[in-house]
């Protein structure tokens, strides 16, 4: 018999009757703030951010403009510390230490099976094809009573592909638990963000980023779009204080220049595509896969001693070889024009001495 979605079975009952901390601002953000212990004298420093006081815990003008950009409802967006924040509020919300599994499909994001480890889940897998696809049936065959929760990363990380929206939407139909697609390099891709599938499926959990397209990685702000009862068991489990007046303010500066952020995504993506027609006119190079994102990954032979002697030029990539089906891979960011060109050059120094 094919088991049907529902939320509240597969809720750890914990956390059903957890009463959330209540504090100071959740009653009052204005007048004379006697009540939360602040240093009512101010910073030693002049700010006009009133860092002396605590910040809004619900970020409700910041989650409505993202709300806007993605075309649903403030109820339906959470904010955190990074993405890693939501994938482990994920964790503790629906998964039992020590009973409870999780699934992915390598090659993918490391943080899924890190946070699993350190929440003491399980977890299965089920590979990816070698075009870096899903195995749909498998995949669905592999979850059991257990599997709680399946990852997805699209475009995926370390690959930089999209993955099929026909073969996501297919387990998000067909799986009883919770999915999350990590759309982390959306604004890279020409696919549409499942975002606004929220309110077609109240299993399908979306992850964004600011740390990508919108060049932000510093200010560590992380998105989950998914079902107002899920966004609410999230805020529910959630540090009351999660996103502090600084990244605040610096996200919603870069919501408010969506345009510029446009701009600059296309200006990578430009680059990509030169870096791409530069490494195919290498020789020792023997695949570049295609990618959806503002990186690449490349197969050439001995891929760690090359990962190692780019290194020592000053040159940083990723060796992406221990990663099944990416035999011989390094992966490589998009850099501005002159990283490219450094990188670019000191392969071929390389390439050409071996």
């Amino acid at each position: 018999m094919k088991r049907t979605f529902d939320l509240k079975t597969l809720i750890r009952p914990n956390i059903l009757d957890l009463k959330p901390y209540r504090s100071a601002r959740d009653d009052f953000d204005s007048g004379i703030l006697l009540d939360a212990n602040e240093n009512s004298l101010g910073a030693p420093f002049e700010n006009d951010l009133e860092l002396h006081r605590y910040p809004m815990p619900y970020q409700e003008e910041l989650r409505a403009r993202i709300a806007a950009f993605r075309k649903v409802d403030s109820e339906n967006i959470f904010t955190g510390v990074g993405s890693d924040e939501a994938i482990d509020l994920l964790f503790r919300i629906f998964c039992v230490p020590g009973s409870d599994e999780v699934l992915i499909t390598p090659p993918t994001y490391g943080m899924y099976k890190v946070s699993a480890a350190i929440n003491n889940v399980q977890v299965q897998q089920v590979l990816l094809t070698p075009d870096f696809q899903l195995q749909v049936a498998e995949t669905l065959e592999a979850a059991t009573d257990k599997t709680k929760i399946i990852f997805l990363c699209s475009p995926n990380n370390p690959t930089g592909n999209n993955l099929r929206t026909e073969d996501i939407l297919t387990i998000v139909k067909n799986f009883p638990g919770i999915v999350v697609v990590d759309e982390a390099y959306i604004d890279f891709s020409e696919q549409e963000s499942f975002a606004t599938q929220v309110k077609n499926y109240p299993n399908l959990v979306v992850l964004q980023t600011m740390s990508k397209a919108f060049g932000l990685a510093g200010i560590r702000l992380g998105i989950a779009i998914a079902s107002a009862e899920i966004i609410q068991y999230m805020m529910k489990v959630k540090a009351p204080y999660n996103v502090n007046k600084l990244t605040s303010q610096a996200a919603l500066r870069g919501y408010s220049n969506i345009e510029g952020m446009q701009i600059k995504v296309k200006e990578l993506l430009n680059e990509r595509e030169r870096v791409i027609d530069e490494l195919s006119s290498m020789e020792k190079i023997e695949k570049i896969y295609p990618t959806d994102a503002n990186f690449l990954i490349f197969k050439v032979d001995d891929a760690l001693e090359i990962y190692q002697k780019l290194a020592t030029e000053g040159v940083i990539v990723r060796y992406r070889g221990n990663e099944p089906h990416c035999e011989n891979c390094l992966r490589l960011t998009i850099g501005s024009v002159d990283e490219n060109d450094a990188f670019l050059q000191a392969l071929r120094n390389i390439l050409q001495s071996d």
